[in-house]
């Protein structure tokens, strides 16, 4: 009975001693984010770059060049595709409130229509409910009244007016983020050129000062492997996501949809976050679709195709090139995606299943963790 006892309170013990770690560590990376997300890409994106360094290293072409000329070889397209898509970007967020004014008046169309009496009511208790509203949360409609927009010589319904209120925001947001983009990106740039030329030797002097008479040190061939792996995995997916945005935007370029390159780029880059990407990616490519043809079926087009083509990528080609490295749960993915969703906002839902796998990879590799891999690893 004593022992028990001893048995439980060892058991609190521990949980409560994971539970304070697991909590203190969410709030570490909720709060430190700005930093370690910055880390965290370069270190992805070292890792793509470190084999071609090394590979330079053995025809004596020195690590400073050889970042330099990757970085710039790399850079040089990105740069030239982030300027051609600039202007359709800079477009599409000057046309959210239109966008929104035109997708809320197809909704008081069906609701109209569905329900006529209840639109007429909700016109009739607009005016009552702005009072209430509170512009920003700076000041009351009472103080400041907040200008009705106008849609067709009527006064547009509350829908309406919250949808487009919030397209400005959205707008305004990402406009005034932009110097702060720019700066983490030139952030990103020296540290991954720091990364690339001083990180293998300070790796091994780590090595060879710490480790060197440790019977449990890891063979540099274990370390090579481990690189290779993960590199290898980033190219094949980043490649798989290239290849899906360009074929979008070559049928999207064929149906003549507008600013098929600009969708293309997006659908690429929201490939990077399974399930939540693509249905991102098709809510986005319907609006597109509404913007252009209207509220007509014909505007569906646009994300159908996606969709058809998100789902020759996921369903076949991504499975037969990878293999085993994306054998992962549907259930503990999606829960993984919210909570770097929830940490890190929309960028770390792009990093959540590459650090994933990243992990996953590390742990089987290392040998350790072999239950978690295989939880991780269950199949439906």
């Amino acid at each position: 009975m004593i022992e028990d006892d001893v048995a439980a309170k060892r058991f609190a013990v521990r949980v409560t001693r994971y539970g304070l770690l697991t909590l203190a560590l969410l709030y570490t990376l909720y709060f430190a984010k700005s930093l370690l997300m910055l880390i965290l890409v370069a270190l992805l994106f070292t890792l793509l770059l470190s084999p071609l360094v090394a590979l330079f290293k053995r025809f004596y072409i020195p690590r400073t060049l050889s970042a330099i000329f990757l970085l710039t070889m790399i850079g040089g397209p990105f740069t030239l595709l982030a300027i051609e898509l600039a202007e359709p970007a800079q477009k599409w967020l000057t046309k959210v409130p239109e966008i929104s004014a035109q997708l809320t008046e197809g909704l008081d169309s069906i609701s109209q229509a569905i329900s006529p009496d209840a639109a007429a009511e909700n016109k009739q208790s607009l005016p009552a409910k702005e009072k209430s509203f509170s512009f920003f949360g700076l000041f009351d409609s009472d103080d400041e009244p907040v200008a009705e927009p106008e849609k067709n010589g009527e006064g547009s319904s509350a829908l309406s007016a919250r949808v487009m209120q919030g397209g400005i925001e959205i707008m305004v947001s990402v406009l005034g983020a932009t110097p702060v983009v720019i700066a983490q990106f030139m952030t990103f740039v020296i540290l991954v050129l720091f990364l690339l030329i001083f990180g293998p030797r300070l790796y091994e002097s780590y090595v060879d000062i710490f480790l060197s008479e440790n019977n449990n040190r890891p063979p540099v061939e274990l370390v090579e492997k481990l690189q290779k792996e993960l590199s290898r995995y980033i190219i094949t997916v980043t490649l798989i996501n290239t290849g899906l945005g360009i074929v979008t935007a070559s049928v999207l370029w064929i149906m003549g949809v507008d600013d098929a390159l600009l969708w293309g780029g997006l659908v690429g880059l929201l490939n990077f976050a399974p399930y939540v990407g693509p249905i991102i990616a098709i809510i986005i490519l319907g609006l597109a679709g509404i913007t252009q043809y209207g509220m007509e079926l014909v505007s569906l087009i646009p994300a159908a195709v996606y969709f058809a083509l998100n789902l020759l990528e996921a369903q076949f080609i991504t499975p037969a090139v990878l293999g085993r490295h994306m054998r992962l749960n549907p259930l503990v993915l999606i829960l993984w995606l919210l909570v770097w969703g929830w940490l890190w906002g929309p960028a770390g839902v792009l990093l959540a299943v590459p650090l994933l796998v990243c992990l996953k990879l590390v742990a089987a590799q290392l040998n350790i963790l072999k239950d978690w891999v295989r939880l991780i690893e269950t199949s439906a």
